[in-house]
């Protein structure tokens, strides 16, 4: 009979030592699935990348473990509506010795079942409860805003990558033009068409656009490492990515484009608004759970006792007893008053967090709004710029060739060019990366 309580025992502590093991129902939140390993030697898509940066960031573990603990929590405050039941046991040797009596020894042994359930305290228990369930639903928003802004992160970093690489293109497509109108210098000098400042003026500007590439090419690592970093992969992995963008991704926003509905949108949607919302009404119930501490209570209460020696001549006594028992706390020093007082200045405090959230949510939306516009223009713009600069180009190659125009003219023409490819694929992905701050700040993947 001993083994198997103790064995009873035993699994009962290994049981609540599971954190799957859950009869309250408190564990909702999962974490994410389908986490796939990071195969860096096919193409990465963005959605590959956004699920490797989720599964193995560890700022998100840490804000799924403290939503854990908050249903932890919730599963505390429910078990205050279910009896307790404590078991005492006591055994021992006592000598006694008394004057002009013989030596006695005595070993007693005893065990005391207590049970305890409470019935009613105006209402402090359900308030506990709705106290801790608010604030986990502020936890789940707040741990889903962070998801969020995860997300944006690595959306940037993979658009700053492919951005730099676009550079990088162009830089080189520059370096080619440079090279020929250099070499076009020299082969003139070479005929003694030209003076040497026209070959020297040609060598220099080639000479700076292939410095132009070693700069475009490390800022393609930069990217590649930043990118890196929020996988929680080392620096050095080479990346490849799968998606490329083109001009046909610069459409309407999915949503509304009315600057005044994105902003109520955000209201609704932005995950910061809702987890202040759930500190108001945690903060809300927790005003009226420090009141309730100043009220009686009432609680069932009942006990078994058994106490005995292991002698035969000592006598055993058994008794048991159930009832009720209230409480009141009378006077506290003045605690209980002081903790309501801190409980409603609390929940002030958090209403005015939720005012003070919501404008700058109206102005976070109003901004990306008006940088995506401006971003969009800017495109269109850099489009036009790039197809004068391409028309200058040649009208000026054409022109040193038969010698209607000097060096000058030609390298001016050759920098304006690369000014405006570089230009027009900084402004495509602004463009990109604009709209996703924008998505962002409405509460939008």
């Amino acid at each position: 009979m001993k083994k198997t309580l103790f064995l009873l025992v035993l699994s009962l502590f290994s049981l609540s030592a599971r954190a799957e093991f859950d009869p309250l129902s408190v564990y909702s939140l999962e974490p994410p699935e389908n986490c796939i390993e990071a195969d860096l030697n096919g193409p990465l898509s963005l959605s590959d990348l956004v699920q490797i940066g989720i599964c193995t960031n560890p700022a998100l573990n840490r804000d799924y473990m403290s939503v854990r603990s908050t249903e932890a929590g919730l599963g505390q405050a429910r078990s205050q509506y279910l009896p307790t039941i404590t078991a005492e046991g006591e055994a021992g040797i006592q000598n006694t010795k008394i004057e002009g009596q013989s030596h006695k020894q005595d070993e007693p042994y005893s065990a005391n079942l207590a049970i305890s359930w409470l019935l009613f305290d105006f209402g402090g228990r359900s308030a506990r409860v709705n106290t801790t369930k608010a604030y986990l639903e502020s936890e789940s928003w707040t741990y889903n805003a962070n998801l969020q802004q995860t997300v944006l992160s690595i959306h940037q970093a993979y658009l700053n990558l492919l951005g730099n690489k676009e550079l990088l293109k162009s830089t080189e497509v520059s370096e080619k033009s440079f090279k020929k109108a250099f070499d076009e210098a020299k082969r003139k000098y070479d005929l003694g068409m030209v003076s040497l400042s026209d070959k020297l003026q040609a060598q220099t500007s080639y000479e700076q656009a292939s410095l132009a590439v070693i700069s475009a090419r490390n800022a393609v690592k930069q990217s590649q490492g930043d990118l890196a970093a929020l996988l929680n992969l080392s620096p050095d992995v080479e990346l490849q990515l799968q998606d490329q963008f083109s001009e046909k991704d610069l459409t309407d926003l999915a949503i509304t484009d009315n600057v005044s509905e994105l902003m109520l949108l955000a209201l609704e949607q932005r995950p910061e608004i809702k987890a202040a919302e759930g500190g108001v009404r945690g903060a809300k119930e927790n005003v009226w759970a420090a009141k309730t501490e100043m009220m009686p209570s009432v609680a069932a209460v009942g006990n078994v006792s058994f106490n005995d020696g292991w002698k035969n001549d000592t006598l055993y006594h058994r008794g048991s007893g159930i009832g009720l028992k209230a409480s009141m706390p009378l006077f506290t020093g003045f605690s209980n008053t002081y903790k309501v007082a801190e409980a409603k200045y609390q929940y002030e405090q958090a209403r005015y967090s939720v005012e003070d959230i919501q404008i700058n949510v109206r102005n976070q939306v109003w901004k990306a709004y008006q940088d995506y516009l401006t971003a969009k223009e800017a495109y269109q713009k850099s489009l036009q710029i790039l197809k004068s600069a391409e028309e200058n180009e040649r009208v000026a190659f054409k022109s040193y060739k038969v010698g209607k125009k000097d060096m000058l003219n030609l390298l001016t023409a050759n920098a304006g060019l690369a000014s405006a490819m570089q230009g027009k694929v900084q402004a495509f992905y602004n463009v990109l990366i604009s709209k996703a701050v924008l998505y962002r700040a409405v509460g939008q993947f």
